[in-house]
């Protein structure tokens, strides 16, 4: 089986499963291929927004301290197999192919012998396993996908250390009904005689996680205080012409001053400390780091679509926001960069998100508004019918039939503004192509 063909499988006979949260699949499958995930050296990252961007500081600073680190993440952006990295590179072809061959096989004798088909999360998690043992990883970061008590990659029998980012609602109804239930439902990923670092939280979160870490015997957890974040007031644009690339921010976290980092958004000083957080506990493991390496790999991390510049000329953001919360960032982040010049929105969305609670956030804070549908998503809302939902709050709203055609409207309509995308980061990779081949080219 070559890598089309594997992928042909995948989509054909295996996405189709769907979702199946619980754990018993999972770990017959990791038993049938040697339990490979026991051999890693794990940092096991849950929450709803930021696990990402906490990853990418990691990775990066791991990295520039001389250690070999493997990723696994979700959704991917440009490439399918962004989702398996090592040190930043991307699993390759014939290893998807390869591991994907075996796994097959192995999924289709379970199916036999009376256990659910593994679906398609549950074979790519096995995949990430066993390529990040066979690459020798010093470190494994490894997301959660949905939730985290039942989530496939809840395996993970004893993780050097557990990370929990900002926890908000988020797909409600299938891991929680609640803030609260929600947020016991990632605390599933704590382990008995590990570290827990844990991002700033609500009130009735941080409630909920310091029980959960309460019942496990030898926890020790650090809650990431905002109190101890200093961040400048000063504004650092008040035009689209003003927002230079490479632009920096800078932040203070407890004994580390004035550390940069070149992700902009409201929410990436309060990402980076937590990531610093859970470097400090490293090294208090024994973990060698050395301070101007961690400063190095944060100034020079990298995340795709997180209010990533596509570029100046016209001025694009694209931003994979996809729930109320993150989308409030998203605003905050826009009236500190953005003053007195037009915005363009291109809008697309999933249609199992709270999409009223999202258009009222941001909706009238658009002088224009381009919905789109995200291709090759089944679960994608159609451009029409989130167009019909957002004129409810913005009247100069219209909807188009592609990516590509969304993004060339929206820079015809921007003038001296700003194109900013977000929504649902399952049509990113198809924005951010459109505008390295056609909109970057031309000069539009």
């Amino acid at each position: 089986m070559n890598y089309i063909e594997a992928m042909d499988y995948l989509e054909e006979k295996v996405i189709p499963i769907g979702s199946i949260l619980g754990l018993e699949t999972m770990e017959e499958l990791l038993k049938r291929a040697g339990n490979p995930e026991r051999e890693l050296n794990i940092i096991h990252v849950a929450g709803t927004n930021g696990k990402g961007s906490i990853s990418s500081f990691l990775a990066s600073a791991l990295m520039k301290n001389g250690y070999r680190v493997g990723r696994y993440l979700s959704p991917s952006v440009v490439d399918y197999r962004e989702k398996i990295q090592v040190n930043g590179a991307f699993i390759p072809k014939t290893k998807v192919a390869e591991y994907f061959t075996v796994l097959f096989e192995i999924a289709g004798k379970m199916a036999e012998d009376g256990f659910h088909h593994p679906t398609a999360f549950e074979l790519e998690t096995a995949m990430a396993f066993l390529y990040l043992r066979d690459k020798k990883c010093d470190f494994c970061i490894i997301e959660v996908g949905m939730g985290g008590r039942e989530d496939a990659t809840n395996v993970i029998p004893s993780p050097l250390l557990c990370v929990i980012a900002s926890v908000s609602l988020d797909h409600v109804g299938m891991i929680g009904n609640t803030l609260e239930e929600i947020a016991r439902t990632k605390a599933g990923i704590i382990k008995d005689h590990t570290h827990v670092i844990i991002a700033p939280q609500e009130d009735s979160v941080k409630e909920v996680l310091e029980e959960e870490c309460g019942k496990h015997e030898d926890v020790s957890g650090v809650f990431v205080n905002r109190d101890d974040i200093a961040i400048p007031q000063s504004k650092t644009a008040s035009s689209a012409g003003r927002l230079p690339y490479g632009l920096i921010q800078k932040f203070d976290y407890k004994s580390h001053k004035k550390v940069e980092i070149s992700l902009l958004g409201e929410c990436q000083p309060e990402n980076a400390s937590v990531a610093l957080e859970a470097l400090d506990v490293l090294q208090g493991l024994g973990i060698k780091l050395k301070e101007e390496k961690i400063r190095s790999g944060f100034r020079e991390c990298k995340w795709p679509a997180r209010f990533e510049i596509l570029g100046k000329k016209p001025l694009v953001i694209a931003d994979g926001a996809h729930n109320p919360d993150a989308v409030e960032r998203l605003m905050k982040t826009m009236d500190n960069y953005f003053t007195n010049c037009p915005i363009i929105y291109i809008m697309g969305v999933l249609k199992d998100k709270a999409v009223e609670e999202i258009a009222a956030i941001s909706a009238s804070k658009a002088d224009y508004i381009i919905t789109v549908t995200p291709p090759d998503n089944p679960r994608g809302m159609k451009a029409f019918d989130l167009a019909q939902i957002l004129r409810e709050y913005n009247p100069n709203v219209s909807a188009a039939d592609s990516v590509e055609e969304a993004l060339e409207e929206a820079c015809l309509l921007r003038g001296d503004g700003v194109v900013l995308a977000f929504g649902s980061l399952s049509y990113m990779g198809r924005l951010k192509s459109s505008y390295e081949t056609h909109v970057k080219k031309s000069g539009k």
